[in-house]
């Protein structure tokens, strides 16, 4: 195969491999604008729940942790996929300090996401490994999951603190949010009513069921906005390479008119060289 040739193959690979980056480009872009619709929804409902709360606790005192043991846990929001940067590795950075300074009572750790697994994969520490989501639609298995394992991690009658490290939307930052026991910024506020709010049940059970339906919420919210960010990243990333590609797509095609022009030139003198001279250049000058 002649040097054009495979300045050309690799060029038409190079273009391929462009094409399809550009295709993950346009969904997680698609991605990006559905998961923000999401996510405003999302966030009206939790603060509604939080206003509940105020409301709620700015009333009645917030009862003691129930006796029995403690369970500690930590869930990490990873990537199940790549192409994003060092979003995993800046969350483990997040836990080992968490987890060093929570000792000698670690907590439990509850990883989500297929790129998490593969660095924690020999981790003690790891309760449960989770497969993360692809996109919006999957979350709902995920959520089920993560309240299948609490279930699962909490103690007979025992207290559950929960802390949730995921990365935040159009930034950066590792967030890191108590959700258990919840409302605790909210313990002594002032109340915002002169009357305390009528409720059907008994105060103990009414706070168990907003309760759950808080932490029902606020992980949704947690996971919208981690799935958010990674497609955030993902799309700057790809966005990147496929810059980069086409820089080297440029100067591929610049090298394959340079050999071509180069063929060429080859050819016409092969073309002069074995052309047979005309009679007319062989006569002397003596001759006519």
């Amino acid at each position: 195969m002649s040097r054009r040739r495979e300045v050309d193959s690799h060029r038409h690979m190079l273009d391929e491999i462009r094409e399809i980056m550009n295709s993950m480009k346009t969904l997680a872009y698609i991605e990006t604008r559905k998961l923000m619709r999401f996510l405003d929804a999302q966030r009206s409902v939790v603060g509604t729940l939080e206003r509940v709360g105020a409301d709620f606790l700015g009333f009645y005192p917030y009862p003691d942790s129930q006796p029995g043991a403690l369970a500690h846990i930590q869930l990490v929001v990873g990537t199940e996929r790549g192409f994003c940067g060092d979003f995993n590795a800046s969350l483990l950075r997040q836990l080992d300090t968490g987890l060093q300074e929570s000792r000698p009572d670690a907590p439990s750790v509850i990883a989500v996401g297929g790129r998490l697994r593969s660095r924690l994969e020999a981790d003690p520490r790891v309760a449960v490994f989770i497969e993360g989501a692809n996109v919006a639609e999957e979350v709902e298995r995920v959520l089920s999951r993560i309240v299948s394992a609490l279930a699962r991690l909490q103690p007979g009658h025992g207290s559950l603190t929960l802390t949730v490290l995921y990365r935040e939307a159009d930034s950066e930052r590792v967030l890191s949010e108590r959700l258990l026991p919840p409302f605790q910024a909210l313990r002594g506020t002032a109340p915002a009513f002169s009357h305390p709010p009528e409720l059907n049940l008994e105060p103990a059970t009414f706070l168990s069921e907003l309760t759950d339906h808080y932490l029902f919420a606020s992980l949704n919210q947690v996971l919208y906005t981690s799935l958010l960010a990674e497609n955030q990243i993902r799309l700057q990333h790809l966005d990147g390479a496929v810059s980069h590609l086409e820089e080297s797509l440029a100067e591929f095609a610049r090298q394959s008119n340079v050999l071509r022009q180069e063929e060429i030139t080859e050819e016409i003198e092969v073309i002069m060289l074995s052309a047979p001279v005309p009679p007319h250049y062989l006569r002397s000058d003596d001759d006519g």
